[in-house]
């Protein structure tokens, strides 16, 4: 999460600054862009199940919606801070855009650890959250989805006080959902697999068959979990995953040089991604330290946790065998970690280009909820696959012909879109 050291919000401006430059964007327009359109910050008091009320804090920024109704997740987080999400919000804007599809740009959180909260404390949570910004959501607004640590239990009690305030039906207010009441099929892979299309798209570009690889992954959640599924189908070898142990409040990696087998890892696995470390080593793997995932004789990285993993120390560590990192996670990689990646001539697939098949479904979730028509998995699975690769492929031919790095190129097709609407409407 965001640090002193290390703020997400600062790092997302500085990405902009420097594309804006290279577009030459007007100063009324960088400023415009550089912050977010809207904010909320609010209370949500809670009565615990052991009768105390305990208040606690949510928020949500809307980037910016030149370009359709804001998008973006809901996280539940204790080091939730009000510039994680604004960098989230901006970072979601430029994803819709790069991926071409009709929405904008928004976050939202609320600083709490579900991992000790009761099923029904975690549900007044959802309702508080959606009673404080009931008239600025919505599905010609804003249209929330889940992040870290909710789901689509969550995703449905917002719903439910979405339609109960409202008096109606709205299913296409919010994504994420259970599949039966308006969720989307194939909305669990889409992230992973998103992330693993557009690496598929890259390692093709290099001339590099995908059985030949092996990869390092961060994190061992949704987007890890599927991403690594796909990846071994394809032929890839994952001999390395990280994850977050609630007991000891620490990370860990756990490394097996034959490969990790996701069913058995799967089978020993809380909901919220934790690996049980002694049933691990049962199984034959080597308990590490959090961060050793990083430092793996891998072809490629995949960081698919939290922002800010790689950074000018972590950077350090990275194996002289990574020619490929695609970033799963919002902000893995901070400013001076990324000057060092591109010396080293590693190919990047940027964040939200590569992560984007999680909005990407989304988008499709809410088109199948306004139609009241939803389509088989492989229609969703098919479409996500066409406009991952669409996206990838846009951003990889403009950073040859311009000589750009992939991060740069990403940007300058989000930005120059979003700038172009923003114009369009007259607002700048």
């Amino acid at each position: 999460m965001s640090t002193k050291g290390f703020n997400s919000f600062e790092i997302a401006q500085a990405q902009f600054d420097k594309v804006a430059a290279l577009l030459d964007l007007d100063a009324g327009t960088r400023e415009f862009l550089r912050w977010p359109m809207r904010e909320y910050a609010f209370s949500i008091p809670v009565r615990m199940d052991d009768g105390r009320v305990k208040v606690f804090r949510g928020f949500r920024v809307q980037h910016n919606d030149a370009r359709g109704p804001s998008k973006g997740g809901i996280r539940f987080h204790p080091q939730e801070t009000v510039d994680t999400v604004r960098a989230l919000s901006m970072w979601m804007t430029w994803k819709c855009a790069v991926v071409d599809i009709p929405l904008g740009g928004g976050k939202g959180g609320v600083i709490c650890d579900p991992h000790n909260l009761s099923a029904r404390e975690q549900e007044k949570i959802c309702r508080g959250w959606v009673r404080q910004l009931v008239r600025n959501v919505g599905p010609v607004q804003d249209v929330p989805a889940p992040d870290v640590m909710t789901n689509a239990q969550h995703m449905l009690w917002m719903l439910d006080e979405f339609e109960a305030l409202q008096g109606g039906r709205y299913p296409g207010f919010i994504t994420g959902k259970p599949v039966g009441m308006g969720g989307s099929l194939g909305r669990t892979e889409a992230t992973g697999y998103g992330v693993v299309f557009t690496l598929r798209e890259a390692l093709r570009e290099h001339g590099v068959a995908v059985e030949s690889t092996r990869a390092s992954v961060q994190g061992f959640g949704n987007v890890s979990q599927y991403a690594i599924r796909l990846y071994q189908q394809l032929g890839g070898k994952v001999i390395c995953v990280s994850s977050w142990d609630q007991k000891d409040q620490a990370s860990y990696s756990f490394k097996r040089n034959s490969g990790v087998d996701m069913d058995e890892l799967a089978g020993i696995t809380d909901a919220f991604g934790g690996i049980d470390k002694e049933k691990a080593k049962k199984l034959g793997y080597e308990v590490l330290p959090g961060d050793a995932w990083i430092e793996q004789p891998v072809e490629i990285l995949l960081p698919c946790a939290l922002e800010n993993q790689i950074t000018p120390e972590t950077v350090k560590k990275v194996h002289a065998a990574v020619k490929f990192v695609a970033e799963g996670a919002n902000g893995p990689t901070t400013t001076e970690a990324d000057v060092v990646l591109k010396d080293r001539g590693i190919y990047l697939i940027p964040d939200f280009l590569a992560n984007a098949g999680g909005v990407t479904c989304s988008y499709f979730e809410q088109v199948q909820c306004n139609m009241n028509y939803y389509w088989e998995k492989d229609e969703v699975l098919g479409k996500l696959d066409s406009k991952m690769t669409s996206a990838f492929l846009a951003v990889s031919e403009l950073a040859r012909e311009r000589k750009l790095y992939m991060r740069d190129a990403a940007y300058v097709i989000a930005i120059n879109r979003v700038a172009q609407a923003c114009k369009d409407r007259g607002w700048v």
